[in-house]
């Protein structure tokens, strides 16, 4: 269970992390290839997301690696399917519609939810 959860847990960490940092140091122009709907949210916003994606990718693996505060795990994996929710439903009202990176993401933080669980 262990080496699951930070198998799966590494990978949806490096995801989120990479992601959140260029939404947070990249400008919209660089954004938008990546991102179609950067144009349709205020850049603060788009910021926040960032943030908010590296934070929980640090939540992921920090707490259950130090034994300080591990449900911080859970809290993040709970929180990046709210996260994915949001982000399909944004994808959903907008253009572009594509939402199967979402739902892979969606999927891969509930799979780690469980395996999160033993932390507690």
């Amino acid at each position: 269970m262990t080496l699951a959860y930070w198998i799966v847990a590494g990978l949806l960490a490096s995801f989120y992390l990479y992601a959140g940092v260029a939404k947070v140091i990249c400008s919209r122009d660089r954004l938008r290839p990546m991102m179609a709907w950067v144009d349709r949210i205020p850049l603060p916003a788009v910021r926040a997301l960032g943030t908010l994606e590296v934070l929980g990718a640090v939540g992921l693996l920090l707490p259950p690696a130090t034994g300080i505060a591990p449900w911080l795990a859970l809290a993040a994996a709970i929180g990046f399917v709210l996260l994915q929710i949001g982000a399909i439903t944004v994808h959903l009202t907008g253009e572009d519609r594509q939402v199967m990176l979402n739902a892979g993401l969606i999927t891969t933080a509930a799979v780690t939810i469980w395996p999160a669980t033993s932390w507690l």
